[in-house]
């Protein structure tokens, strides 16, 4: 059980770090039942009309998903920060092997017209 003593005091530092900012705010906040127009459903002054779970045009998942790609492109790209002289041959190859990938796929979307805006 020693062994994952460190473990254990690491799991209970955490929970703490990020339970008790949580909680703190708690005694300084105000009383909001005792304004009724907070529990209201909205405060702007008239009630909601038509549905808010309308549909979306797939064009807009398109452009999320343009920005979520250059997350891991940052990502996979971070081993090219190592000095040249550092790299064996198959790291390089590996590096131009994934631009070359990232390139097709940039081509493909920009053929297909992934950007375009109507």
């Amino acid at each position: 059980m020693s062994e994952f003593a460190p473990i254990c005091i690491s799991l209970v530092i955490s929970l703490l770090v990020s339970l008790i900012p949580l909680g703190v705010p708690f005694p300084f906040a105000s009383n909001s039942w005792t304004y009724p127009e907070k529990l209201s459903a909205y405060e702007c002054g008239f009630d909601p009309f038509g549905d808010a779970r309308s549909r979306f045009d797939i064009r807009f998942y398109l452009v999320s998903i343009l920005f979520i790609i250059p997350d891991p492109e940052v990502t996979f790209s971070f081993p090219w920060a190592v000095p040249p002289n550092k790299i064996d041959p198959f790291g390089s190859w590996s590096m131009m092997a994934f631009l070359l990938i990232l390139t097709i796929g940039s081509l493909y979307e920009w053929k297909r017209g992934a950007s375009d805006r109507e």
